[in-house]
């Protein structure tokens, strides 16, 4: 029985890529911050699949945090067979807005702490000749808009570069780039959502289930909707300033109250 590593799992993308992978047979590994909310959810995927659900509660913005996922995944008697670094968050405001630590925070989570455990998980799944890895960015990735933007724009280029380096190892990456999705991903950094039409939200269980078909194909990205496939296709041939003036507008439409 293979085993996946999900960090972020108790909420949103992470929590739906737990019920699918233990719905699929998968032993996980559940990290988040929330030791109480952890434990709940592994006996829950626990008693429903059948599954071992092992949990390690940390903060990926903390040094202790990444470095206790970084020696689970390194543990080789122990395989991590698929890593899905999910862990994320969003800053309410605009540029000099934000406090500095909280923008040096976001970059620790969604750069530092992708960037250690990818290599973490890579090592060995190299050495073994399987494994896969879906770092998880966002349309966000492909405009330019902020810290948030920028730090995820690096997640796509890091994860791209990275399955180009270890192609041929039976080793996967991917970086999946999702859109507005029905999670506690806007409440928890306090942006209003109302204003954002119906047809841009997507459901996260068939997100996660589109993000897995495209690993097995060996997609190195994953824009895991047609809707949102014809707005990058759109964002690719749009000029850089007009784009920037659409983002920044669109930012304040949709983006915090």
């Amino acid at each position: 029985m293979t085993t996946a590593l999900i960090t972020g799992s108790t909420a949103g993308i992470g929590a739906a890529f737990a019920r699918r992978l233990a719905a699929d047979g998968h032993d996980l590994v559940l990290v988040a911050r929330d030791t109480q909310r952890l434990q709940e959810q592994a006996t829950e995927l626990h008693d429903r699949h059948g599954i071992e659900a092992e949990v390690v509660t940390a903060d990926l913005a903390e040094e202790d945090g990444i470095s206790s996922v970084e020696k689970r995944l390194g543990d080789r008697r122990r395989p991590v067979d698929l890593l899905v670094n999910n862990a994320g968050f969003g800053n309410k405001g605009r540029f000099l807005e934000v406090s500095m630590a909280d923008e040096l925070r976001m970059l620790k989570v969604h750069c530092e702490a992708v960037l250690r455990l990818t290599a973490a998980a890579t090592a060995p799944m190299r050495d073994r000749g399987r494994g896969g890895v879906v770092n998880v960015a966002s349309v966000a990735a492909f405009v330019p808009r902020g810290t948030y933007g920028a730090s995820k724009a690096w997640v796509v280029q890091f994860t791209q570069g990275a399955a180009r380096d270890l192609a041929g190892t039976g080793v996967r990456l991917m970086a999946l780039c999702p859109g507005f999705v029905r999670t506690e991903f806007h409440e928890r950094a306090g942006m209003g959502t109302d204003n954002i039409p119906g047809w841009m939200w997507l459901d996260a269980d068939k997100l996660v289930s589109s993000a897995l078909a495209d690993l097995a194909r060996g997609k190195a990205l994953s824009v895991p909707d047609p809707r949102y496939k014809a707005l990058m296709g759109v964002v690719k041939l749009a000029p850089r300033g007009l784009l920037g003036g659409v983002s920044s507008r669109a930012g304040r439409k949709y983006g915090p109250k």
